[in-house]
């Protein structure tokens, strides 16, 4: 079976001489529920002996010319994409996607190491106007330091990148602590790192249970922690940050509005709709989370939905590609069923779905499920399922449904359906979140920036500003 160590200051380590100090973490095929592998936790030692590493490392790599850096960043490009079938194959049995999706997100993954190497000429500051006639204000943009990557289960290999490649590009060194759930392709990403000859202790990567991640958090040399995870995951990052007064940028929960006026193209919307409830079982930050139907084509609608949801099947796409994979655990199933159940109770409609799946099939499958009849203070409208589950309210004015889709905890996405550039406008002008697309769905292009708003979470990833992120300014103010 599968074992992965470590990997810090250029090396992959050896567990600790005390076994007792050091644990196996065991990974699992969420669509068999095999174990596939073991990974290593490190022990708090070796995650502050990381830290160290990566602050020696990062005095250094922060005096390289940025083109310098860009140079190996090319190459950890060119090497991801080399290596992408072996991280393809590690990510596709711990996540339980198909082969193909998991071997084109580590393609992926290049290709915003790339984007990113191409920052290094363009990482600039600014010359201030001062109001004293002989004096100059020069405002320098510079790294923070060490910073520390917490990394989510659901597209763990291009959110790797995502994260890294701007914290390198800007000077930063990094320490990742990839999730529990899926280990095995960060260490396939190591071996890319390998390969690509950076300096040993600019990429460190290391499992570990909670109680290291929090002595690396709290490291007194780690100036920034970047998370992508829950709204519950956001506050333990905040309550690290607290410890040396860390830099957090936090992506959080999501609970995606798609509001389909009556013009929209309602086949299309439908299609796209349920393409991205059900992609990963529905598990993306973005997915769409709630819809809002204009009264005359309600019916309409949701009987198209019902449509196509209903034609999608489950299973282990190993074997079928076409399939829709599994939730990420047994508690994630049970607990998606669960607000299913309430939703019912509550008077919301079945019309697909929302059975857990009986006989003694192995796999945390869930069925595609839609839910009509809600009501705008449902749990099932409220709370991020974080599943394929597709709950729909009826609207009668768009003011209505702008009202509604901004009356939430949650800001990071939203979506609009209509041939109407003035319904348009308004809706870009008015939702409260920090994307809205039009006429699709969410896809996170990693030129724009990527940043929630309310509980969405604080700072952002992608393009210029997510790049800008992991920098931090001085002001030199010149007598003359």
């Amino acid at each position: 079976m599968r074992l992965d160590r470590n990997f810090a200051n250029g090396r992959f380590i050896e567990p600790a001489a005390d076994s007792a100090s050091s644990e196996l973490i065991a990974v699992y095929n969420p669509a068999t529920e095999a174990v596939i592998a073991h990974v290593t936790g490190a022990t708090q030692a070796e995650a502050i002996a990381a830290v160290d590493a990566a602050a020696v490392a990062q005095k250094s790599w922060r005096k390289l010319p940025s083109a310098e850096r860009a140079t190996y960043l090319h190459k950890l490009a060119e090497a991801l994409t080399d290596c992408a079938p072996a991280i393809g194959a590690a990510l596709a049995l711990e996540s339980g996607k198909s082969v193909a999706d998991a071997t084109n997100e580590a393609i992926y993954a290049g290709q915003i190491t790339r984007y990113h190497a191409e920052w290094a000429r363009r990482i600039e500051g600014e010359v201030i106007p001062s109001d004293t006639p002989d004096e100059n204000l020069v405002l320098h943009r510079e790294p923070i330091g060490v910073v520390a990557c917490l990394i989510p289960f659901n597209y763990p290999v291009y959110t790797f990148m995502r994260k890294v490649a701007p914290a390198l590009i800007a000077g930063n060194t990094v320490v990742v602590r990839p999730s529990n759930n899926t280990p095995t392709s960060a260490f396939e990403i190591a071996r890319a790192v390998e390969k690509a000859g950076l300096p040993a202790g600019v990429v460190n990567i290391l499992a570990m249970n909670h109680a290291t991640a929090e002595a690396l958090c709290t490291h007194p040399k780690v100036g920034m922690i970047t998370l992508t995870g829950s709204v519950g995951a956001g506050r333990k990052v905040l309550d690290y940050c607290k410890a040396n007064i860390a830099k957090p940028s936090l992506e959080l929960g999501g609970k995606t509005p798609a509001i389909i006026e009556a013009d929209a193209d309602l086949e299309k919307a439908a299609r796209d709709l349920v393409a991205s409830k059900t992609t990963h079982c529905g598990q993306l930050c973005t997915a769409i989370e709630r819809v809002y139907v204009q009264e005359s084509v309600h019916d309409r609608f949701v009987a198209l939905l019902r449509q196509h949801m209903s034609a999608v099947e489950f299973g282990d796409r190993s074997e079928q590609p076409s399939l829709m994979g599994p939730l990420v655990n047994e508690a994630s199933r049970q607990s998606i069923h669960a607000m299913v159940e309430r939703a019912v109770a509550e008077g919301a409609r079945l019309e697909t779905g929302g059975k857990l799946p009986t006989g003694d099939g192995k796999g945390f499958f869930y069925p595609a499920t839609l839910l009509s009849n809600c009501g705008q203070d449902m749990e099932i409208i409220q709370e991020e399922t974080f599943g394929p589950i597709m709950p729909v309210v009826k609207y009668r004015t768009l003011d209505e449904a702008l009202e509604m889709a901004n009356d939430h905890q949650f800001g990071l996405s939203s979506v609009l359906y209509t041939e109407n550039y003035r319904a348009a406008m308004k809706v870009a002008n008015g939702i409260e979140a920090g994307e809205l697309y039009v006429n699709r769905t969410p896809a996170d292009p990693y030129q724009g920036f990527h940043a929630g708003w309310k509980r969405s979470g604080l700072g952002g990833d992608d393009g210029k500003h997510g790049m800008l992120e992991f920098t931090q300014t001085r002001l030199v103010v010149m007598k003359y």
